[in-house]
C-alpha cells in the first residue's frame, strides 16, 4: 500500500477487523424473514422462533465476517492434526480380539433357565442386542442371577459392536495397543472431532458461527483462540438480532422472535419474486393485454384529443407546449382542439376470488398444509400489490367452513384426527341448542359447506369475473342437509351428490371452480374421478399438483385468468 496515500477512516483499534474485506454498507442483509416465516407456517405463531433455530436457518454471507476472530482454517488444522496423531499412534487388531474374547467368555458363563436356553443361544450366535434385551424382560425379575449375568453379556456385546464400528470407520496405522474402554473413549473423541470439523466447514461456508459447539471445541484449541471465537459468535448473534429488528422480527422478551406485519409484507414480496422468476423471460409485465380506451387508470403515453375523450385525462403541460410551438408569437397563448393531448387509459376489470383451504386431518401428511398456507399468502400479496381493487376472501375447510382474515392464515393448522375407526357413520343436528361445534369431530372434509359459504360471499360482488380456488387432497367426507351435519367415512355417494349439487349452484351463478388436487397417501382413483366430475359438471378446471409448487400453480392460474379476461 502506498504510505503517502493512506486509506482514510481506518481506526486502528479495530484489530480483529480487516477493513479492506469488510462488506459494503450497501450490501443486502441476510434473509431472516424466510426462515422465520417457514417456521411459522409449520408451527403457527403460537411457537416463537428461538435464537438457535434462527441461527440454524439463516444463510449469512461469509464476507460479512471476513477478518473477524481467529481463522477457521487454523482451527480446522488443529483438529485435523489431533485426529492424525491418534490414528498414527494406535493399532486395532489386539483390541478387536480383546472385545471378542470378553463377549464370548461372559456369554459362556451365563446360565439361562431351560425355558430361555434356546432363544439365548440363538441371540448369542446372531449377536443381537435387541433379542438379548427381550430375553431380559422375559426373566421378569431384576434380582434373578441370570438377569444380572445377561446385563454383563449385553454390555460386552455393545463394546464389541462399538469396536467394530471404530475399525470400519477409521484406519489406524500405529503400533500401540488399546484396552476396550480406551478404544471406546478414542472413538468418542474422533467422532467429536469429525463433528467439529463439519461445524467449522459449515461456518466457513455460511458464516453460521452459532452452530459450533464451543464446549467441545475448548478441549482441542488454545484458550486464546477459543475466547476470540466466542467473541465472534456473540458479534454474529448481535448482528442477527439487529437485522431481525430491521426486517420485522420482534423479540418476545423470552429469547424468541415473533413476526410483525412488516415481516409478512417482506415475505410476500420475496415469495412473489420467486414465483414470477419462473415465468417466461420474454414477458413485458405481469398483467399484459390491457384494454386501452376510456377507462379509470391513466397510462404514461398520450394521444391527440378526439371527440368524446374526457378532458379529465388531459396532459395540461404537453397541451400548452403544443400550442406555444405551433404559435410562438401568440400572446396570450390559447389552446385549440388540435393542441390538446390526453392520457391514454386502460380498464382493469375486477375479479372476485374465494380461496378454500383444506385443513382437515389428512392435510398433515407430508406437510401439505404448509404449501396451502404459502399459496394463500402469495395470492394475497399478489392481489394487494398488483390488483388492489379485487375481491379476495379465504375459507378454512374442515368438518365446517369458516371465513378467515388474511392475518390468521399463518396460524391455521390441520385438525387433529379424533376417530380412528375404519367405518364412521355420524349425524348431528346443528340446530339443537345443546350441540356445539366444539363437540363435533373436526377432521372431516366438508367441501359442500365450503362451496356454499364461498357462493354466498361472491353473490354480493358486482363483477362477472368470479371464481373459487378449492385446494384439497380428495373426496369430501362431510356435508349438510339443512341443519343436519353428516360425517361419513369412507366417502359416501350421498356426500358426493350434495357436494356436486352445491357446485351446480355455483355454476348457475356464473362462478368458476378451480380445483387443485394435492397428492395424498390415501388418494385413490375415486378421488381423481370426483375431481373430474366436479370440474365437468360446473364447467370448471382441475389441476393436479406436486404440493411444493402449489403457490406457483395457483398464482400462475390467477394471472392467466386476468389476462384472458382483459385481453
Amino acid at each position: 500500500m502506498d504510505q503517502k496515500n493512506p486509506i482514510g477512516g481506518v481506526i486502528h483499534v479495530y484489530q480483529k477487523y480487516d477493513p479492506l474485506q469488510f462488506p459494503s454498507p450497501t450490501a443486502l442483509p441476510p434473509d431472516l424473514i424466510s426462515p422465520a416465516m417457514e417456521h411459522a407456517l409449520m408451527y403457527g405463531q403460537g411457537r416463537a422462533l428461538t435464537e438457535e433455530e434462527l441461527a440454524r436457518a439463516i444463510r449469512l454471507d461469509p464476507s460479512q465476517i471476513a477478518g473477524l476472530g481467529p481463522s477457521i482454517e487454523s482451527l480446522r488444522a488443529i483438529l485435523e492434526e489431533r485426529k492424525r496423531k491418534i490414528l498414527s499412534r494406535f493399532e486395532t487388531d489386539s483390541v478387536e480380539k480383546k472385545a471378542r474374547k470378553a463377549f464370548h467368555k461372559t456369554s459362556r458363563n451365563a446360565n439361562p433357565p431351560d425355558r430361555l436356553r434356546v432363544p439365548y443361544r440363538q441371540a448369542i450366535e446372531e449377536r443381537q442386542i435387541y433379542d438379548l434385551e427381550r430375553i431380559y424382560y422375559r426373566v421378569g425379575n431384576d434380582q434373578d442371577p441370570f438377569a444380572r449375568q445377561l446385563v454383563h453379556v449385553i454390555e460386552r456385546l455393545a463394546d464389541q459392536v462399538q469396536i467394530e464400528s471404530l475399525i470400519s470407520k477409521y484406519t489406524f496405522t500405529g503400533n500401540e495397543s488399546m484396552t476396550v474402554p480406551q478404544a471406546i473413549e478414542i472413538k468418542k473423541e474422533i467422532e467429536e472431532i469429525d463433528e467439529l470439523l463439519r461445524q467449522l466447514a459449515e461456518a466457513e461456508k455460511n458464516a453460521r458461527i452459532a452452530i459450533i459447539d464451543m464446549e467441545a471445541l475448548s478441549k482441542y484449541v488454545p484458550e486464546g483462540d477459543l475466547n476470540q471465537m466466542e467473541e465472534l459468535r456473540k458479534q454474529v448473534e448481535q448482528l442477527m438480532r439487529d437485522i431481525a429488528d430491521q426486517q420485522g422480527l420482534s423479540s418476545d422478551g423470552k429469547g424468541g422472535f415473533e413476526l410483525t406485519p412488516q415481516a409478512m409484507r417482506i415475505f410476500q414480496g420475496r415469495l412473489l419474486e420467486k414465483i414470477f422468476s419462473h415465468l417466461q423471460p420474454s414477458r413485458s409485465g405481469r398483467h399484459t393485454g390491457r384494454i386501452v380506451g376510456d377507462g379509470a387508470v391513466e397510462l404514461p403515453s398520450t394521444k391527440g384529443y378526439e371527440f368524446g375523450d374526457s378532458l379529465a385525462n388531459m396532459d395540461v403541460t404537453q397541451s400548452v407546449i403544443n400550442a406555444m410551438l405551433k404559435r410562438p408569437n401568440e400572446r396570450p397563448t390559447r389552446l385549440r382542439s388540435d393542441d390538446i393531448e390526453v392520457h391514454r387509459t386502460r380498464n382493469s376489470p375486477k375479479c372476485a376470488t374465494v380461496v378454500i383451504m383444506d385443513m382437515s386431518g389428512s392435510m398433515r401428511h407430508d406437510g401439505q398444509y404448509i404449501n396451502v398456507k404459502r399459496m394463500a399468502l402469495a395470492l394475497q400479496g399478489l392481489i394487494t400489490r398488483e390488483y388492489p381493487g379485487d375481491f379476495l376472501r379465504f375459507i378454512e375447510m374442515y368438518t365446517f367452513a369458516k371465513l378467515r382474515p388474511a392475518g390468521e392464515i399463518i396460524n391455521l393448522m390441520p385438525k387433529r384426527v379424533t376417530i380412528h375407526d375404519p367405518w364412521v357413520r355420524l349425524r348431528a343436528d346443528m340446530s339443537r341448542d345443546e350441540i356445539s361445534e366444539n363437540q363435533i369431530h373436526p377432521h372431516f372434509t366438508n367441501i359442500q359447506h365450503a362451496l356454499q359459504l364461498a357462493r354466498q360471499n361472491l353473490a354480493t360482488v358486482d363483477t362477472p369475473n368470479r371464481q373459487i380456488v378449492l385446494i384439497t387432497d380428495g373426496l369430501p367426507t362431510a356435508h349438510f342437509e339443512g341443519s343436519q351435519l353428516y360425517m361419513l367415512y369412507p366417502p359416501d355417494p350421498r356426500t358426493e351428490s350434495a357436494t356436486l349439487r352445491e357446485g351446480l349452484l355455483c355454476q348457475r351463478d356464473g362462478i368458476v371452480i378451480n380445483m387443485f388436487l394435492l397428492p395424498s397417501w390415501s388418494q385413490t382413483e375415486d378421488d381423481i374421478r370426483f375431481s373430474y366430475r366436479l370440474a365437468e359438471s360446473t364447467r370448471g378446471r382441475v389441476f393436479f399438483t406436486a404440493g411444493r409448487d402449489l403457490d406457483r400453480f395457483v398464482v400462475w392460474d390467477y394471472v392467466q385468468r386476468k389476462r384472458d379476461i382483459i385481453s
